[in-house]
């Protein structure tokens, strides 16, 4: 065994020698392979160096983003003595209140949506608010000559048309804006807001009068614990409050989990981002299939000349696997560097998108998985050619032009890299947050694999099975295509993966944009009314008869609840599927009826009779009841106002979210609320309006009610448009890297071509045929593969684009003609531009030289 061993030391010892002295000639033919791994390696592990780097900013500065080592937040009511004495007593507490409301000028004749704060004297108790000029507190926020202080963010000055020294009203109370806001230190632990900023302090908030019984207002406790609070002491204090306070409804995070929203968004899109960087990684993969293979092909006289010397199949494997792996590890590295930079540079880059200060350092987690990933690809992608190489005789490499058509390498080769390629799929799964997904994802490129594998063989066997055609050219061109060794199945692999996920992604956001600018605004009410006291309701249902006659009124009454159990199980105990884990977090809108809503169709169950004084019931979305697990007859306990109420389900029904009318996920009946303050909503719907009477009525209702929130839908729907546009527009050059991978496999795959093309191209014009019949007949066989390619990315990502639209989404799904015609040119141009580039330089070499190594 031992002299075995030291035989096989010596062979491989050897086996580098010559794989290090064969590659003393450069990295030719390699440019393509270098550049796709190190492409796929630099996205991956530079995604997630830059979302690790927010993460740690997160983490190191969780105090000054929550402001606060602990958080505590009630909606809709001030924290109890009992609640205060507690929260007291556990260090320094600073209260803050945040509504929306209506400010407006002081003259009345313009108003705009703002997400008004209250911050006491102790605000900021971590970090430090900045304002431009610099202000004390008083001065910022003092009551002087009867009017309060206020800072702004440049977006409000903006809006209204302001400046510093103008007064505006919010409610009943006037205010002076005495600063620009140019740092909100808590602002992500708030959540985003559609509307801007507009810090007040306490006492001002009092003086508005908009802090009415059932008010939406959030009022947030921040602690600021001693100097040695660990985490247990964190987990101690939240196991007190619970105990000591079971119906407070109040909702606790801590200084470690400061921006869940922003976590949990910076995951998904780095999840997102991995797996289109191991899409681009695999694609090229295909390009170091290509590359080896065009190599082997090019050392075919070496690797004769050593099998005639007596080296075995082994030996030549190893010598070029170990070249192979040396010039991965090159792109591996180079791709590394890449990726390592990307942090340094994100914390410049994403400081004025992101609140929070990505901290550029390595990350080696990061690093090494893109580095296995990029290993794992060039292994599986290698091994088959090589193996192929391996069993070639002698005298075939001789006699041949190259090693196509030798047969299938051994089972041991096959075998392998399928077992990489399982190994490298279980990977990714493994390392993503969501395993579903990265499931789904990563079974669709497998499908995808297969199915332009099948694609690129039907090109084939249709231009076979085409009927004679009297053009020169066209006839070469649909020879070229399904001749041993030509293009197509590469040419079909490469582009068409990227192409199909481009063309999926363009759909995705057509159709969202679609939908918000097109057919929501449709069947959309004008405006939105929150906040609407009862004892104004009727006044206000009068405003709006005088305002917009042929308008139709829908009004509500509207409390917030946190659903505290399901079943009498805590919710934090409750196993719930991702897709409706949404509705037990956080607080939800809750109303009460009578009767059934007119907008609501019952599924299952049925609606309670009028003067119903039973226990109390509730009728639940029929699709978010089912995601949850919901059943009728099931219990749901809810808190409302610091008090838990439960209620037996009695009904499910049909919810029309996309109608964005007067909508909840759960409709209660009368008598749960008994005697609970609560104030209603309300929605104005007049299709004939126009952006004049929109402002009239806006106006009037901001004069006569103050204290009422008006939402102009069509404002919203834009903010959301632009949001979405945003959004698809990161995503689609996020997926262009996986676009930049096919064409550069496609490029080279042409040049893995180019040897066979000059023979042919020598042999042709040696038979008469002239430059422009070769350009021809070659622009026409790109031409038809570029197309195939690009009608089945448009078949298969509409199709993907339609699931998930009309069956994950729900919407309406529609296909668009002109990201038809994008990816049939887009397709063209590249694949005849690239070709003929490669082409070009065929055509000119000299027949004689090529005739005598014949």
């Amino acid at each position: 065994m031992a002299e075995k061993g030291a035989g096989w030391s010596r062979t491989f010892s050897l086996a580098v020698r010559f794989s290090l002295r064969e590659m003393r000639g450069g990295l030719s033919g390699f440019l393509i392979f270098l550049a796709c791994i190190a492409l796929g390696v630099a996205a991956i592990g530079g995604v997630n160096s830059v979302a690790r780097s927010i993460s740690a900013g997160v983490a190191s500065q969780g105090q000054t983003l929550l402001g606060g080592d602990l958080r505590f937040q009630i909606n809709q009511r001030d924290a109890s003595p009992a609640e205060r004495g507690f929260l007291d007593g556990l260090g320094a507490v600073s209260r803050t209140a945040s509504m929306r409301s209506m400010a407006r000028l002081a003259d009345g004749s313009d108003q705009a949506l703002v997400e008004a704060k209250a911050v006491d004297d102790a605000y900021p108790l971590y970090g430090a608010l900045e304002t431009e000029p610099v202000l004390t507190e008083q001065e910022l926020f003092g009551r002087q000559f009867g009017v309060f202080g206020a800072a702004a963010p440049d977006l409000l000055f903006e809006r209204l048309h302001v400046k510093l020294g103008d007064r505006l009203k919010l409610g009943t109370a006037t205010f002076e804006l005495r600063a620009r806001l140019v740092t909100e230190p808590d602002a992500v632990s708030d959540g985003f807001g559609f509307a801007p900023r507009l810090m007040i302090s306490t006492e001002a908030l009092a003086a508005t009068g908009l802090v009415q019984p059932g008010s939406l207002v959030e009022n947030a406790y921040k602690i600021r614990l001693p100097a040695d609070a660990d985490e247990a002491r964190l987990k101690a204090i939240q196991d007190q409050a619970a105990k000591d306070f079971p119906e407070a409804g109040w909702s606790i995070r801590t200084r470690g989990n400061a921006a869940p929203a922003l976590s949990a968004n910076i995951e998904r899109f780095s999840q997102f981002l991995t797996l289109v960087g191991l899409t681009a990684l695999v694609v090229g993969g295909v390009g170091v299939a290509n590359a080896v293979r065009a190599y082997l092909d090019g050392k075919r006289g070496v690797i004769a000349t050593f099998k005639s010397l007596g080296a075995s199949g082994g030996f030549v494997f190893t010598v070029y696997l170990v070249q192979i792996l040396i010039i991965a590890a090159l792109g591996i590295v180079l791709g590394l560097v890449i990726g390592a930079l990307m942090p340094f540079a994100a914390s410049a880059a994403l400081q004025s998108v992101i609140p929070v200060p990505a901290q550029g350092g390595y990350y080696p987690g990061a690093l090494g998985m893109a580095a296995l990933f990029g290993l794992l690809v060039t292994l599986a992608f290698a091994l088959l050619p090589l193996g192929r190489a391996r069993d070639v005789p002698a005298t075939a490499l001789f006699r041949e032009m190259g090693m196509e058509g030798r047969g299938r390498p051994r089972l041991v080769y096959v075998a392998s890299a399928l077992g990489i390629a399982l190994f490298l799929a279980a990977l990714a799964i493994l390392f993503s947050g969501d395993q579903r997904i990265a499931s789904i994802f990563v079974g669709a490129t497998i499908f995808a694999f297969l199915v332009l594998r099948l694609v690129g063989s039907l090109v084939q066997w249709a231009a076979r099975k085409s009927p004679r055609v009297r053009s020169v050219a066209l006839r070469l061109a649909v020879g070229n295509i399904h001749r041993p060794g030509a293009l197509t199945p590469s040419v079909v692999l490469s582009l068409g993966l990227g192409l199909t996920l481009l063309v999926t992604l363009a759909l995705i956001d057509g159709n969202l944009r679609r939908q918000i600018s097109g057919n929501l605004p449709e069947r959309a009410p004008n405006f939105f009314f929150v906040d609407i006291q009862g004892s104004d309701v009727d006044a206000f249902s009068a405003l709006i008869g005088k305002e917009a006659p042929l308008g139709t009124l829908a009004k509500v009454p509207m409390l917030r609840g946190r659903v505290m159990a399901l079943n009498g199980v805590d919710v934090d105990k409750v196993k719930v599927p991702a897709e409706g884990a949404w509705v037990l977090k956080g607080d939800r809108g809750l109303t009460y009826d009578a009767k059934q809503p007119e907008n609501a169709t019952l599924t299952e169950g049925k609606w309670w009779p009028d003067n119903y004084s039973g226990e109390p019931l509730v009728s639940f979305s029929a699709q978010e009841g089912k995601e949850i697990g919901l059943k009728l007859g099931d219990t749901v306990t809810v808190n409302v106002l610091g008090r838990n109420v439960t209620a037996r389900i009695a009904s499910f029904r049909q919810v029309e979210w996309e109608t964005m009318g007067i909508n909840f996920v759960m409709v209660f009946s009368p008598n749960t609320f008994t005697g609970a303050p609560h104030g209603w909503m309300a929605t104005l719907t007049e299709k004939s309006a126009t952006t004049a009477d929109d402002a009239r009525i806006l106006n009037a209702v901001t004069r006569a009610f103050p204290a009422v929130t008006t939402v102009r839908v069509k404002d919203a729907l834009d903010v959301v448009n632009r949001l979405v546009g945003q959004l698809g527009t990161a995503i689609r050059a996020a997926a262009g890297v996986a676009l930049i991978a096919s064409v550069l496999v496609l490029a080279g795959a042409l040049a893995a071509g180019n040897r066979a093309r000059i023979h042919d191209a020598v042999v042709l014009k040696t038979l008469g045929a002239t430059r422009r019949t070769l350009i021809t007949a070659f622009s026409l066989e790109y031409m038809l593969i570029g197309l195939a390619t690009a009608l089945f990315a448009l078949a298969a990502g509409g199709i993907a684009a339609w699931y998930i639209v009309a069956r994950i989404m729900t919407l309406p799904s529609h296909f668009m003609p002109e990201v038809a015609v994008a990816t049939i040119v887009f397709a063209l141009v590249i694949t005849v531009g690239i070709g003929l580039a490669g082409t070009w330089r065929v055509l000119g070499h000299k027949a004689a030289p090529v005739l005598r190594n014949l």
